[in-house]
């Protein structure tokens, strides 16, 4: 790996952990201000948003500049909408709820990651030659997890009464912060860490790679990304691994809120404790991850589709155990049958992408599935949520839709499969 790699490693790592501390942060804004249960998955939602509406123009925009700078970018506008979220006061004034205005801040701070995900991953292919793609996305996974873990854990610590109370007690002589509540407290510190991720993003070398067919009119830009989902879609191999990332991305953002709203209620576990949770999924994730990367090869990336089935199952064994030994394992187990299989899926569509469209474009066309996948399920947990359905009944309804997805994902398969072995006896060379 070259030096330029680990920069990008360490701008995700920072911006990724600031992005995971400040979700814990804004659900514990929310709950200091009254805000119903089903609203707190919806913050993921107005999160992820920006990733479809503006699917079709990320790819171009990452594509129009040397990646770096796109990075520095769109981490500004992360930093900007973490600090939206110290105003809620000022909208209320303007007859602005503030439940709605903390929606809003993350999802400006989502808008950045939308135009930022397309730039970290598209320079990988850009930096390294195919041959290293899956160990490289083992170490972006593995960190990106590692971040997560951190993250919420961070989260958590920095609203936890001991943390925040120091925080708070923080004087700064003659100057008047209007910080007084520990969401606050938090969302200052997690403002120093995008901060930081900047001066990285800012050290990113210009690989040189330049796209000089992008255009600027959004008809042709929407045309053309209708064409790169197309494509990427009716390509076999492209096909199943976007099938299993979608699911992936999916499944992971819900399993944050089950997994909060299961330690509430089955362990009596406060905000702040819950979060513990989500990072011991997220070290389990980081294990499958780095394991793939060491055992998976590209070419037979294929093979770990069974695992995906193996996770669903596992994830509804939770509602038998409240042991707290046994449920960190079934934790981590959860998290490292997700990230063993994810990792070569998410290499493959990678290296698919790049050999049928652009980096930027394929990263795209990605980001839209996995997003509109995320948006769909979040809205549907939080119809349940408003319902009143029961977590257990939630979380085995998650997991058959976990394994019954796989199922059917490992059966186009295999008919791809026979029907170029078909093509082949036949005389007919294979796509």
């Amino acid at each position: 790996m070259n030096r330029g790699f680990y920069t990008v490693m360490a701008a995700q790592f920072f911006s990724s952990l600031a992005d995971n501390a400040l979700l814990i942060a804004a659900i514990a804004l929310l709950i200091d201000l009254h805000g119903p249960a089903w609203m707190t998955p919806l913050l993921k939602f107005f999160f992820t948003v920006s990733y479809v509406v503006l699917a079709a123009f990320v790819g171009a925009f990452a594509d129009s500049l040397p990646k770096g700078r796109v990075m520095f970018i769109t981490n500004s506008i992360k930093i900007a909408g973490c600090a939206l979220m110290f105003f809620y006061d000022a909208f209320q004034s303007l007859g602005i709820g503030t439940h709605l205005v903390v929606l809003m801040s993350y999802a400006v701070v989502g808008l950045g990651a939308a135009a930022y995900s397309p730039a970290k991953y598209g320079i990988l292919t850009e930096m390294l030659p195919p041959r290293q793609l899956v160990v490289a996305n083992g170490w972006i996974e593995g960190l990106t997890v590692a971040s997560i873990i951190i993250g919420t854990v961070l989260g958590g610590a920095l609203i936890s009464p001991r943390v925040s109370g120091l925080l708070l007690s923080i004087d700064i002589p003659h100057i008047d912060t209007g910080i007084d509540t520990p969401p606050e407290a938090a969302i200052l510190v997690i403002s120093l860490l995008y901060l930081i991720a900047a001066v990285f993003n800012l050290r990113i070398p210009d690989t040189g790679a330049r796209y000089h067919d992008q255009t600027r009119n959004p008809v042709v830009m929407v045309r053309d990304f209708v064409e790169c989902f197309t494509t990427l879609w009716r390509d076999k191999l492209g096909q199943i691994s976007l099938a299993v990332t979608t699911l992936f991305w999916g499944a992971g953002a819900t399993l944050q809120f089950i997994v909060l709203r299961w330690a509430e209620r089955k362990l009596n576990m406060p905000l702040s404790q819950g979060a513990v949770l989500q990072g011991v999924v997220a070290l389990g994730v980081a294990f499958g991850a780095v394991l793939a990367g060491r055992l998976v090869p590209l070419n037979r990336s294929l093979r770990v589709l069974p695992v995906g089935v193996a996770m669903g199952l596992t994830v509804m064994s939770l509602i038998f155990v409240t042991w707290m030994p046994l449920v960190y394992f079934l934790l981590i187990l959860v998290g490292a049958l997700a990230g063993f299989f994810v990792v070569p899926m998410n290499a493959l569509l990678q290296h698919r992408g790049h050999v049928l469209l652009s980096a930027g474009h394929s990263i795209a066309v990605q980001n839209f599935n996995e997003n509109l996948n995320i948006l769909l399920m979040l809205a549907l947990y939080a119809l349940m949520i408003r319902a009143n359905f029961r977590i257990d009944t939630i979380i085995v309804l998650f997991g058959v839709l976990v394994c019954v997805t796989m199922l059917l994902v490992m059966r186009l398969h295999k008919i791809n499969q026979s029907r170029e072995d078909s093509l082949h006896l036949i005389g007919i060379e294979k796509d």
